[in-house]
């Protein structure tokens, strides 16, 4: 279903993908869009963007009033996420027991269609809570009776970035040296979250049902050669210094006992040591959708007069 007057919630709405993902459905014409998410700055920051969007604070994970909403829906864009943390129960929550009562509310719209937001971890080497849970979610959705998409993206950045490369460039803004575990010669696929919600818009508008896609970034790069992209493109003296793997997760450990929702943990770090190569599908041939040039959009995210300018919270 394509028309721009349809029903459209996004569930995890207000983060990196969320936000994005509502200028390019306003810039598509769509003009009904429901916004569910935990945060309610961040959701406020949405609606003083977009005062005609609807936000609606819930905890997904808790039944609610948000269900009423989600039963109205035309289409449904699974974001929910939880990314980062220090306990699995969150995981578990906010991935698995979230997503249940998202099909729950949904059980009286058959012809719904859910465009969920897996990720390419799932085909990955990585073995943490994230991974695991988000594998659970994704066969939720695949065995409900509604006609669904899987999208699966590799590491995503663009305007509102908070967990990713935006945090990193404004730690890098904040120290006259900047640590990087090991080498850093770390095989990373980044994807623009501009390009990625252009494939959603896609999705909208034509019959993908039954696909699961991988999304993959087009740039193969190195971590270290990304902090240097965004010093660069920032410019930056601040210091790029290689630290022993072992001292990085040191330093995150004792942060942690400060910190019950640090921006970056042990279990990331273990993930980021390993190169993480994803399959390179032409989703650009099967979306219509041609896919940014790194640099071009590195500078995009850091210089916008408006968005790079936005901080959103954890």
């Amino acid at each position: 279903m394509s028309e721009p007057d349809q029903h459209i919630v996004i569930t995890g709405g207000a983060g990196l993908v969320g936000q994005n993902l509502v200028i390019a459905l306003i810039d598509a014409g769509y003009t009904r869009i429901s916004v569910l998410d935990k945060s309610s700055s961040n959701l406020a920051t949405l609606a003083g963007l977009h005062p005609k969007v609807k936000p609606l604070a819930a905890d997904m994970a808790q039944p609610g009033d948000w269900m009423d909403t989600v039963a109205t829906a035309d289409s449904v864009i699974a974001l929910h996420a939880q990314i980062g943390g220090l306990r699995e129960d969150d995981f578990i929550a906010n991935n698995i027991t979230a997503t249940e009562n998202l099909l729950r509310a949904l059980s009286g719209r058959q012809n719904c269609h859910v465009i969920h937001i897996s990720t390419s971890a799932v085909n990955s080497d990585a073995d943490d809570w994230y991974t695991r849970t988000k594998a659970q979610q994704e066969a939720l959705i695949t065995s409900s009776a509604h006609p669904w998409t899987v999208l699966r993206p590799t590491l995503m950045f663009g305007w509102f970035d908070r967990k990713h490369l935006g945090w990193l460039a404004r730690f890098m803004r904040r120290v006259p040296v900047f640590p990087i575990p090991g080498h850093g010669r770390y095989l990373r696929q980044p994807l623009y979250a501009g390009d990625f919600c252009a494939v959603i818009v896609r999705c909208l508008e034509n019959d993908f049902n039954g696909t699961v896609a991988d999304i993959s970034g087009k740039e193969k790069i190195y971590y270290r050669n990304i902090i240097e992209s965004i010093r660069e493109v920032m410019h930056c003296r601040t210091a790029v210094v290689s630290i022993p793997t072992s001292l990085f997760h040191g330093l995150l450990t004792v942060y942690a006992w400060f910190d019950r929702n640090p921006p970056f943990t042990t279990s990331q770090l273990a993930a980021l040591v390993i190169d993480e190569l994803f399959p390179d599908t032409d989703w650009e041939q099967l979306f219509n959708v041609s896919a940014t040039p790194f640099r071009q959009a590195i500078e995009d995210t850091l210089t916008h007069p408006i968005y790079s300018k936005v901080e959103l919270e954890f």
